[in-house]
């Protein structure tokens, strides 16, 4: 099985391989991804991501004999693109980040009080959101939307240009913001409400759902078989709290990558005041889950900080950043990971030590104290969060499972558990390809249940487990990071 997972930065083409006892996936094809701006306006490059989208197929060949079972494709969340009634696509999509976005919400919700959106859709108001992206859409009228166009988000959007099928996957679309988180179905009165057509929106199927097979002309061009394509957990997140290597509930997860997603999976959705006011949303899970979580600006703040290095003409990798924090002194300096002021691209390192100085403390000066920041800064919020959630489930978890690449960095997952006093349990790396995979294997019928899936990822994928350490220091410090985060606030 294929699964093609397209991240906000990078996407890649994973090979799975399913025994009827244990997987084993291998990486065949990397690309980056990257925005590209035109004019004013942000936006991802479609067209060659669909390319490398075909040349992961391709690449299968390379690694293995005959055609794959089956492809399926997982993405970031929110953005989406438009096809006409001829199957043709109006223009490229825009990228979240597009400044437009933060005016659109504003004006939104002085109509739209942000308790009442919350208490309908689950969906902490955030500007990327896709309810604000189509009301910009809508106000602009930038796009001739007729009655035979149809709004598809990406991964979707990947699928409907693979095997000719519209529709679109619950995890995906849970992320938009015009969800009824309890019906599990478009919310068609709120789109009423921001003067979207609900005919733009195409039926709801389930993860684990075969939609249709690779289109002949595609099939012929890579020179492969006719091959099914399957709706899996679309949001990558959703495919990668499938992976968690966990029969009991009583823990949070965090998918670590360019962002860190923290939640609990639940039957049903948190809606009320205390949920809104500390930022968690309700999205979409395997099996009609509801996975209530927070978004936090995980690595992107590194990552950000190395791509501001490299133009400066200093290459540092990952591992080497790692390493230099380290080796300093921690909990000296901390920033809210959370703050709009650290979302849009562009010098990192100067907007940490203004955050710094803003907040009265010592300026963070070398590259070492800076990801040594940002790592201290990551680990704190996550004992926040952790708090919050346990506020509202009204109980202590006993751990944390971190999956997807920032287990890679092994200093903030024992960091983590220093802050949070709760084992880090870390695994899988490949979250969201394995959870992706295995989707496709539950609809060939190899596995049937969420439990089912996850005792295979135990079984395959043996996770690594880090102690609390320091605890007594981790707790006094973290007093010093709440008030740093509360002046910041109160100063904005």
């Amino acid at each position: 099985m294929l699964a093609v997972d397209f991240g906000a930065s990078s996407g890649r083409t994973i090979l799975g391989r399913w025994d009827g006892a244990r997987l084993t996936v291998e990486d065949i094809h990397r690309f980056a991804n990257d925005p590209v701006r035109l004019g004013d306006s942000l936006h991802w490059d479609f067209l060659r991501l669909f390319h490398e989208l075909k040349k992961g197929i391709h690449a299968y060949k390379q690694h293995a004999s005959g055609s794959p079972a089956s492809i399926a494709v997982d993405t970031w969340g929110v953005d989406y693109g438009f096809v006409n009634g001829k199957g043709k696509l109006i223009g490229n999509p825009y990228h979240y980040r597009d400044a437009r976005n933060t005016v659109a919400m504003e004006e939104l919700l002085a109509s739209l009080p942000d308790a009442e959106l919350y208490a309908r859709t689950g969906i902490q108001p955030l500007s990327f959101n896709t309810i604000f992206q189509l009301y910009a859409e809508a106000k602009a009228q930038t796009q001739s939307l007729d009655g035979d166009t149809r709004m598809l988000f990406m991964p979707d959007l990947f699928r409907y240009y693979l095997s000719g099928v519209r529709s679109t996957e619950y995890t995906i679309a849970s992320t938009s913001g015009l969800l009824d988180p309890t019906a599990r179905d478009w919310d068609r009165d709120l789109l009423g409400r921001i003067s979207v057509p609900s005919t733009l929106f195409t039926d709801i199927v389930m993860p684990g759902t075969a939609e249709g097979v690779l289109r002949k002309e595609i099939a012929e061009e890579l020179q492969v078989s006719v091959i099914p394509i399957v709706a899996t957990a679309s949001h990558d997140t959703a495919s990668a709290v499938v992976s968690i290597p966990s029969l009991q509930g009583d823990y949070a997860y965090i998918s670590c990558g360019t962002w860190s997603l923290m939640g609990v999976e639940l039957d049903q959705p948190i809606l009320n005041e205390d949920a809104r006011r500390w930022g968690f949303t309700n999205e979409g899970g395997a099996e009609r889950k509801i996975r209530m979580l927070k978004n936090i600006m995980g690595l992107w703040l590194l990552q950000e900080c190395k791509r501001q290095w490299e133009l400066e003409g200093e290459t540092l990798s990952y591992a080497e950043m790692q390493e230099m924090a380290k080796r300093e002194k921690g909990l000296l300096y901390y920033v809210d990971p959370e703050d709009p002021v650290f979302l849009a691209p562009g010098h990192m390192p100067d907007r940490i030590r203004r955050y710094c100085a803003h907040t009265g403390q010592t300026v963070p000066q070398t590259k070492a104290e800076l990801i040594r920041c940002v790592v201290d800064s990551l680990a704190m919020k996550f004992k926040q969060s952790l708090d919050e959630i346990e506020l509202l489930l009204g109980k202590k978890l006993a751990s944390i499972h971190i999956v997807g690449g920032g287990i890679q960095n092994r200093l903030l997952c024992q960091l983590t558990a220093n802050a949070t006093g709760r084992p880090v349990i870390a695994g899988p790396v490949e979250a969201t390809a394995i959870g992706n995979v295995m989707m496709q294997a539950k609809a060939h019928g190899e596995v049937g249940t969420l439990e089912q899936i996850r005792q295979v990822v135990m079984d395959s994928f043996p996770p690594d487990r880090y102690e609390p350490e320091d605890s007594a220091e981790w707790q006094e410090a973290f007093h010093t990071y709440k008030q740093v985060i509360t002046k910041k606030s109160v100063r904005s």
